[in-house]
């Protein structure tokens, strides 16, 4: 990797010469006229409405001003302190949703502000209330979600006595928001308000929270609030230096083994027709975060879909090679990243992103271009003048995804496999179907079998991973959804219990909602990591006693069905898809069945595991690693439990369990034997498959470890497994 650039040197400052830089601030700074909203003068000079009879009280302003931004839909619970803006409600064009729990009104809040790309709108009382919403606003603040949260407080002589349902909202929300404001004045909460929907989106996304005393609700309002307009200075530029752009553009003409790393900030832009433009005009294969699935189809020849601990073994194989990494709108999270020492080694890194603070935090950019994803893409795009040969880096990417594809086994003596019933979800629905999911290995399952082709499809809790968002997060994208978009949450058992009780808010207003539970009775993620790293040891992660989940959801008064075996599987798919409201299959699933690909965390992503055994920890240092387990004398692996005969017939990605519609979308690989050589590129630091042996090769790793000939080891899990061979 090249040395980085001094931000200091007019030739490398990607904002050399662009003073209208240094107004702006960070998408994650605060505002800083010390909560006080002031429209500006012109904008109260070209608002005709500002001059029409104001509203009588603080609570209507709070009202008029969600109405003049233009807001449809609202979450929220009842309460004493938020109750005068409740009863400024009952008339409003704005539509409310009384949640069953604040933390579900926060999720629905944001999810649906991630399918329709405004910022969701969600409220609730002082103390308990504002403090259960503080789950959901910190997980809009991980993600770079906006939302509009507003909470009700005691009256402004009660504050800091103590007062019942008395929390300091501002002091506990201060970490977790773009800025929380305390509305004192019955007179500038409209524009206050006002201010905190438009800086909710402007630059980088993230939650804002406006605090309302009851006496403030209360008072006498002065005029219509302002047009939503986020304070001066609070959004960036939206180009990047034109000379920084273009050494950038240079980089790539020179590069050999280029690669686009697509993040959630393609999508929170509206840049993923650029983006996609700008891959296949060049002809660069494309990685994406997690948060950016959607953004680049994954049906594309180009796409190695997502990246990460758990992302597919030719994604992270190609992050591992690449020359030069184009990275937009990412953060490069650890879930992503693993050790960063040993991320995109070879490469020199073009990141682009509209916070400045983002850039070299976590990885070194090379190559730094500060602004909108969308804007400085298309200045990329436009000064590349010689696109690189990426013919053999193509070749190569393709090979990768024949060497380490999605497949997993669906054995008729072994319980239900969660992978088959994603994908029997996938089949049965349109492309433009929304899938939430709550957090675990659900999440994974479907992040991972789902074919995303569209953006604003995918809805899920990433950085903060909040189980339970899965079914608030579904109402919310209801709400926001075309009528005729299908919405299907996966979730997991322990995931839907932390938020069940939304399911009454689906049912009373009857939401066209399918809620499938991958259920295997556990923590699943949880397990599995106990499994691997705490010689399983499961405290705390079974649930022997979990419910009837179909029986349960009828007597909510949503439709149950139940799923324990494949041949259930066709009719209740078509079944709960077709019911009008809400559905909730309770899909028993094998319970130990462990999400692979996996890099340990803190690891090398090109040393990704394919099933428990590549997983051990070190005695000395405890740390967790991706090596390979001890061979005994004669250099083989242990055997004990994974012999060939005992495993069934390998599925590609897409099992090869025949359904009873009839549906090709999904992109499949056919079943591999061990025959089959798998070997990698040189210098490949992966797992690999030869002819009846398997081989750990690594520049860097432990030596290396195979079996012989004739041993009785196969691929436990759904990752390069074998079909039915002569050993067997």
């Amino acid at each position: 990797m090249t040395e980085p650039t001094n931000p200091t040197d007019p030739e490398t400052d990607p904002h050399s010469g662009d003073d209208s830089h240094e107004a702006a601030t960070s998408g994650r700074d605060h505002a800083t006229d010390g909560g006080t909203a002031r429209a500006t003068a012109d904008s109260q000079q070209t608002d005709p409405d500002r001059d029409s009879t104001p509203p009588a009280t603080g609570a209507a302003a709070v009202i008029a001003a969600l109405e003049r931004a233009g807001v449809d839909d609202a979450f929220g619970v009842q309460g004493g302190a938020i109750m005068p803006v409740y009863d400024e409600l009952y008339e409003s064009s704005v539509d409310h949703m009384t949640m069953a729990h604040e933390q579900g009104a926060a999720h629905a809040a944001d999810a649906y502000g991630v399918v329709t790309g405004r910022p969701g709108v969600c409220l609730a009382t002082s103390g308990p209330g504002a403090t259960n919403l503080v789950t959901g606003i910190a997980d809009a603040s991980m993600d770079s979600d906006s939302l509009l949260a507003l909470t009700g407080q005691v009256p402004t002589d009660f504050v800091g006595n103590d007062a019942f349902q008395e929390t300091d909202t501002i002091g506990v929300t201060q970490p977790i928001t773009k800025h929380n404001y305390f509305a004192d004045d019955s007179r500038t909460v409209g524009d206050m308000v006002s201010e905190a929907f438009a800086l909710s989106e402007t630059g980088r996304p993230g939650p804002t929270l406006v605090d309302l005393p009851k006496d403030t609700s209360f008072g006498e309002a002065g005029s219509q609030p302002a047009l939503p307009e986020a304070p001066a200075g609070s959004a960036p530029t939206p180009q990047a230096n034109p000379q920084a752009v273009r050494r950038a553009a240079e980089a790539i003409e020179a590069a050999e083994q280029p690669l686009c790393l697509y993040g959630g900030g393609v999508i929170k832009a509206g840049a993923s027709e650029i983006a996609r433009e700008f891959a296949r005009g060049h002809d660069v294969p494309v990685v994406t975060t997690m948060p950016g699935i959607g953004c680049f189809p994954d049906t594309d020849s180009l796409c190695l879909e997502w990246a990460g601990m758990h992302g597919t073994g030719y994604a992270n194989m190609g992050i591992s090679h690449t020359d030069c990494l184009i990275a937009v709108g990412t953060r490069f999270d650890d879930r992503l990243t693993g050790g960063v020492e040993s991320f995109a080694p070879e490469a020199e890194v073009i990141h682009i992103d509209i916070d400045e603070a983002e850039v070299n935090k976590n990885v070194t950019a090379d190559y730094p271009l500060i602004g909108d994803a969308g804007e400085v893409l298309a200045q990329l795009h436009e000064s590349i003048e010689d696109s690189p040969d990426t013919d053999a880096w193509c070749k190569q990417c393709e090979d990768w995804q024949e060497t380490y594809p999605m497949t997993y086994q669906t054995p008729d003596d072994e319980p239900v496999k969660p992978q088959f019933v994603v994908e029997a979800y996938d089949e049965a629905t349109d492309d433009d179907t929304i899938v939430t999911t709550g957090v675990g290995q659900h999440q994974m399952w479907a992040s991972q079998y789902w074919t995303f082709t569209q953006p604003r499809t995918w809805v899920s809790s990433h950085g903060l991973g909040t189980m339970g968002y899965g079914l608030p997060g579904a109402i919310g994208a209801r709400q926001a959804a075309d009528p005729e978009q299908d919405v299907v949450c996966f979730d997991g058992d322990g995931s839907f219990l932390m938020t069940v009780g939304e399911l009454s808010v689906a049912v009373r207003e009857n939401l066209d909602i399918t809620v499938v539970i991958l259920n295997n009775e556990a923590i699943g993620m949880v397990r599995q990591w106990q499994d691997a790293f705490f010689e399983e040891r499961h405290m705390a992660s079974e649930y022997p006693w979990t419910p009837e989940f179909d029986t349960l959801a009828e007597a909510f008064g949503a439709r149950g069905f139940r799923v324990t075996d494949y041949d259930q599987m066709a009719d209740v798919v078509q079944e709960s898809l077709a019911y009008d409201g809400p559905s909730v299959v309770d899909a028993h699933i094998d319970p130990a069945e462990n999400v692979f690909p996996m890099v340990s965390s803190g690891g090398d992503n090109a040393q990704f595991a394919l099933q428990e055994d590549h997983l051990w920890v070190t005695t000395a240092t405890r740390r967790q690693t991706t090596t390979a387990p001890p061979a005994n004398s004669r250099g083989q692996l242990p055997t004990s439990g994974h012999n060939l005969a005992a495993v069934g017939t390998a599925r590609g990605r897409g099992s090869d369990r025949p359904l009873r519609w009839n549906r090709s979308r999904v992109r499949r690989s056919s079943p591999r034997s061990l025959t089959t050589n798998l070997a990698c590129c040189p210098g490949c630091r992966g797992w690999s498959l030869g002819a009846n042996s398997i081989s750990r090769v690594s520049q860097s790793a432990p030596p290396l470890w195979t079996t012989t000939p004739g041993s009785p080891w196969s691929w436990k899990s759904r990752s390069l497994e074998s079909s039915r061979s002569a050993n067997s």
